[in-house]
């Protein structure tokens, strides 16, 4: 769609998108294509991982497979931090995208070729390419817009429609040729679509402008060549630890993923710590960093549930629906687009009505509603179960419901934590801050990958009650604490 724009977002050229900056469709479909990539091969990830040798699987164990997924999960948004370091201190937000987009492409390339070992290599690769594309893009869509602009807000809209809708077509098609035709056909289907991806953003770079065309804060000179240094130290540092590993017999997936999921608690540990106990801050910021350590472990607990939906909802609905429609049983991964389209279908709902509530509902109480959605969602996934106990099939509707009540638990938590962490941010960390509310996610997928090993040997139903009970009863918690946090929060909504 092409129309004239107002002079503040006119590119060269006066083509707009959607009445938007024409940079804005070459980002959009970007980021597309890279959901589509990321969300197809995860639908299919830990179906495969479980599938028996002789159905061309790897035949792990359930508890391994979903520690994995929750360590590659939380390894992706992790490496966002260092993925935001690199474009603003070396390479610039538009090559980080470039070079980010380029190595997923590889590791869906490498996961595609069907040996044993393709699938480790392959999301190493994915984890190291989605930490410089995710963050950096994002902030090249913000510099479409001068700061107080009021077309930035709807333009990030349009965008994060791009998420969605690559994230519902993505399993509907590697889901098919996954578990239909191939695993790693499926694993194909995704490094194609990175390669789209790719293409189009490189043919669409007369678009982007200035737009992270320079670092914002370059090193250079001695600076550069000592950083540089630091990091070949430290990524020879993590190749000696992972040879010592191999020599003495460590060298294991279980050994690995503990390891991982160790490194990133630590690493939110030493950020609140480093943040807190910094004297160039404000007393009223460090209140307010306090305030935000609250919802951060509200977000890590939300996120810890939430994102079982690739692990064990998936391989409850591969071995407990009853997926046959008229002959044809579709894919278990195939539901896993059900997500997607209620968020398309209900952001623009919870964005009115968190207009009309105002600051009638506070930021706090907002998580809190969050997790107590969340956890009844797990509350009813415990009644699918408990039907599914005997080897009984359930229908598949359970899961669309459960899946809407995680939904409207997201769209409480996810945008209004967004909102919060550019709020509460003290002024020395402002660039940063968004790093620490992807680590929240990062915690959450760690810790829940090794919670959901309890899937394996825990009866299904008290799996689920349990830890559904745990996130209803730390909502409420969350409740008794609003007036408390939001003091901390010293006058922020």
């Amino acid at each position: 769609m092409t129309s004239d724009a107002p002079a503040e977002a006119r590119p060269p050229g006066g083509k707009t998108f959607f009445g938007h900056p024409r940079a804005l469709s070459t980002l959009f479909l970007t980021e597309m294509w890279e959901r589509f990539s990321f969300y197809g091969m995860r639908a299919i990830l830990v179906l495969y991982l479980t599938a028996a040798v002789a159905d061309d699987g790897l035949g792990i164990r359930e508890s391994t497979a979903n520690a994995v997924y929750g360590t590659y999960n939380a390894m992706v948004y992790l490496m966002a931090l260092p993925g935001g370091w690199v474009a603003d201190r070396l390479l610039g937000a538009r090559r980080s995208v470039l070079w980010g987009g380029i190595v997923i492409a590889a590791g869906h390339y490498v996961m595609a070729v069907p040996t044993g070992w393709s699938v480790f290599a392959g999301m190493t690769l994915i984890v190291l390419g989605t930490g410089l594309l995710k963050p950096n893009i994002s902030t090249m869509v913000g510099d479409l817009y001068d700061r107080d602009s009021p077309r930035r807000d709807a333009g990030f809209s349009i965008f994060y429609m791009g998420i969605n809708l690559g994230a519902f077509i993505a399993p509907l098609i590697t889901g098919f040729l996954g578990e239909k035709i191939n695993w790693h056909l499926g694993f194909g289907a995704a490094a194609i679509g990175m390669t789209f991806g790719v293409l189009q953003y490189v043919l669409g770079a007369r678009n982007l402008g200035d737009a992270g065309a320079r670092p914002a804060d370059p090193l250079l000179g001695a600076d550069r060549r000592r950083a540089l240094t630091r990091i070949g130290v430290v990524t020879l540092a993590v190749l000696v630890v992972l040879a010592v590993l191999a020599l003495f017999g460590f060298f294991t997936v279980n050994t690995v993923v503990n390891l991982l999921t160790v490194v990133t608690v630590l690493v939110a540990v030493g950020y609140f710590a480093r943040i807190l106990t910094d004297r160039e801050i404000s007393a009223t910021e460090r209140s307010r960093m306090k305030a935000y350590t609250w919802l951060f472990v509200f977000a890590a607990a939300f996120w810890l549930i939430y994102d079982q939906a690739g692990s064990v909802l998936n391989i409850f609905a591969a071995d407990r629906t009853d997926r046959d429609v008229l002959g044809f049983t579709f894919p278990a991964s195939w539901l896993q687009s059900v997500n997607p389209i209620l968020i398309i279908i209900g952001a623009p709902l919870a964005a009115w009505l968190w207009l009309r509530l105002g600051h009638r509902v506070s930021t706090p109480m907002k998580f809190a509603v969050g997790l107590v959605l969340n956890g009844l969602s797990f509350v009813l996934m415990a009644a699918a179960a408990q039907a599914a106990v005997g080897g009984g099939l359930v229908s598949p509707w359970w899961l669309v419901a459960v899946y809407a009540i995680q939904v409207a638990g997201e769209l409480s938590l996810s945008p209004v934590g967004l909102s919060a962490t550019s709020k509460l941010a003290p002024v020395k960390y402002a660039s940063q801050m968004m790093g620490l509310w992807f680590l929240a996610s990062a915690v959450g997928d760690a810790i829940g990958g090794q919670v959901a090993r309890l899937a394996e040997t825990w009866p299904e139903p008290t799996y689920f009650l349990t830890f559904g009970l745990a996130s209803v009863l730390l909502g409420l918690g969350a409740v008794m604490f609003t007036r408390h946090i939001r003091h901390l929060m010293a006058g922020i909504h």
